[in-house]
């Protein structure tokens, strides 16, 4: 039985650290703060207990010492407990305290350090803490002492005279006094200071100006933030690369099903996007009795949920079959296989799919599809004397969304006519009123018009590709 206090990093998921990780995906209990990215506690098990102690200005979920005395009591009941904290947990993250309690009860302990947003956010704002020939040195300090101490433990005069870069965690609140303070002991008014809130995070804010100003520019910022004091604060402007992400600070709904999501989420997060996981359908395998592939001159796939299902085996009697893809999706997934697709059509629709098999009379094709799915292809097919079947690997359910998940959304992303008809659903009558759509191609825009809504932009070609490039035109 151990207790693990594992750093979370300043916020962005991708700066977990792999050991951390690895004890998420492992826990029984996860004790968690207000800062744990939700992406980051969803890497628990769905089994595990989850216990929420974060804290902010005037509101404590739990008291520190109800915290320690809650992680003695789970470390003698429960195998692997972690407890997840913002930054790492020995840099003014109370990990000691927890230490501490969990030594003095005779429990097992261990720490993984996390990435700290002392000198992490400053990275992401584009502020190197230490500066060769303006910043040798670099001092942490905390922003908010104990308000009920009779007096500051910070020597502020040493703090005016120090050399190099000051860094204040946490204590927005107090920055004027800070400043104030400062100044007062001798640090110049002009020394550059930048604030930087929500670092990390898509929402991520950096303001700069000289120490006497810097409390007026930061005016409406709000925790969690850091205020940095020195020379290196004025390097924001040349190499602040993060708020300048084409897609910085606009919020981008994904609706694709969920096993499906990751890839769309992850390129629009990697250029800046507030991204929203809010699937509208889940995909429902069906039951099916595996075809006789060999039979088939022509097999058509026509999704890669299509190819999971009907080739998770042994497809070796794809040998001498023609193999038609829709889809660079489609065409990856069968790659995945060993299978190289012989048709792929120009677009990514079944009309084009179907010129570009040509002459199929007399062939045996097999179409496989999802339940409901357009009946162009095989329609098309048997009109062209083909012997066609039909096999129903998959429907489309709808899941709910909540309204707010979409609310106010820059742009909401489209791949299917089932995520449009499926959200209209879960939103009811108007839900779909003012929505900023962005469509995968020609079959989606029809349905968003049909729902009384105007696609913003529409995907060319019409894949996930497509897809971030046409979010790109509308919002960058």
């Amino acid at each position: 039985m151990t207790v693990y206090l594992v750093g979370a990093g300043p916020g962005d998921p991708g700066l977990l650290t792999v050991r951390g990780r690895e004890l998420l995906e492992a826990a029984d209990v996860l004790v968690y703060d207000r800062l744990a990215d939700p992406r980051i506690v969803a890497l628990a098990p769905e089994s595990a207990r989850r216990i929420y102690v974060g804290k902010q200005p005037g509101d404590h979920a739990m008291p520190q010492d109800v915290i320690n005395a809650r992680l003695v009591e789970l470390g003698r009941t429960h195998e692997t407990v972690v407890r997840l904290k913002g930054g790492d947990p020995f840099i003014f993250g109370r990990g000691g305290e927890e230490a501490l309690a969990l030594v003095e009860a005779g429990i097992a302990f261990e720490v993984v350090p996390g990435i700290s947003s002392a000198y992490a956010v400053p990275a992401y704002a584009g502020i190197p803490v230490t500066q060769r020939g303006s910043a040798a040195q670099v001092t942490f300090v905390t922003g908010h002492e104990d308000p009920t101490k009779p007096g500051s433990d910070l020597d502020w005069a040493s703090l005016a005279a120090t050399p190099g870069t000051l860094v204040f965690l946490m204590g927005v609140g107090a920055l004027a006094a800070n400043a104030g303070r400062l100044i007062e002991h001798g640090m110049s008014p002009d020394t550059p200071a930048a604030v930087i809130s929500n670092g990390t995070r898509p929402a991520q804010r950096t303001v700069v100006a000289p120490l006497s100003g810097i409390a007026r520019a930061a005016e409406g910022m709000r925790p969690p933030a850091i205020t940095l004091v020195g020379a290196v604060a004025a390097l924001h402007e040349q190499l602040a690369w993060y708020e300048r992400r084409p897609l910085h600070g606009k919020r981008v709904v994904v609706t694709r099903a969920r096993a499906q999501a990751s890839g769309l989420a992850a390129r629009l997060e990697a250029l800046g996007a507030d991204v929203v996981q809010a699937p509208a359908i889940r995909i429902e395998p069906l039951p099916f009795d595996p075809p006789d592939l060999a039979r088939y001159d022509v097999v058509c796939m026509t999704s890669a949920n299509g190819v999971e299902l009907l080739l998770a085996g042994d497809v070796r009697a794809l040998h001498g079959v023609c193999v038609a893809a829709i889809g660079p999706a489609t065409v990856a997934a069968l790659r995945a296989r060993g299978i190289v697709a012989d048709v792929v059509p120009p677009e990514a629709v079944s009309e084009s799919l179907l010129a570009a098999l040509g002459d199929v009379a007399g062939k045996r094709v097999l179409v496989a599809t999802a339940e409901g799915a357009r009946d162009v292809l095989p329609d098309g097919l048997r009109e062209r004397g083909a012997a066609v079947a039909v096999i129903h690997l998959y429907r489309t359910a709808p899941e709910p969304v909540a309204a707010d998940a979409v609310r106010g959304a820059d742009l909401v992303t489209f791949t299917s006519s089932s995520t449009v008809t499926n959200l209209a659903t879960a939103l009811g009558d108007g839900g779909l009123d003012g929505l900023a759509a962005a469509s995968i191609g020609p079959v989606t825009s029809a349905t968003l018009r049909e729902c009384g809504v105007e696609p913003a932009v529409e995907a060319d070609p019409h894949d996930v590709g497509g897809l971030v490039d046409a979010v790109l035109r509308a919002l960058a």
